[in-house]
């Protein structure tokens, strides 16, 4: 399984963005998703994940009411809508996909990781 994560880029505080995290050597829609993020000189955290059929979403406190996420087995793509950026959401956004069904915010979940994408927030 390959993950690619695209959609990063450089916004102003108060932007929008979209990760998009699309897979390809195996079909994932059995398989909950997650997003985890990891700035500088800090440890991976979580950011949001998404069970297998896409009812149900669990998000990190920090990002909670700002950030979406989503996902569309049909093209096998999972999105990070993410808006109100604030410069501490700056960081390399990983996606991953877990070994079962459910979301979980445990790295310990997850099985296949991306390669990751550069968000950078300026103020």
């Amino acid at each position: 399984v390959q993950l690619q994560a695209s959609g990063g880029g450089l916004v102003r505080a108060g932007g929008s963005l979209r990760l998009s995290c699309a897979t390809s050597g195996r079909t994932f829609s059995n398989n909950g998703v997650g997003w985890f993020r990891r700035a500088p000189g800090k440890e991976r955290e979580f950011v949001a994940a998404v069970n297998w059929n896409g009812g149900s979403t669990y998000y990190a406190d920090s990002v909670k009411g700002r950030f979406t996420i989503t996902r569309d087995n049909a093209k096998n793509t999972v999105y990070l809508q993410m808006n109100s950026l604030k410069p501490e959401d700056t960081a390399v956004y990983y996606c991953a996909v877990a070994r079962g069904s459910p979301y979980s915010s445990s790295y310990a979940a997850y099985n296949y990781w991306g390669q990751g994408t550069q968000v950078t927030v300026s103020s």
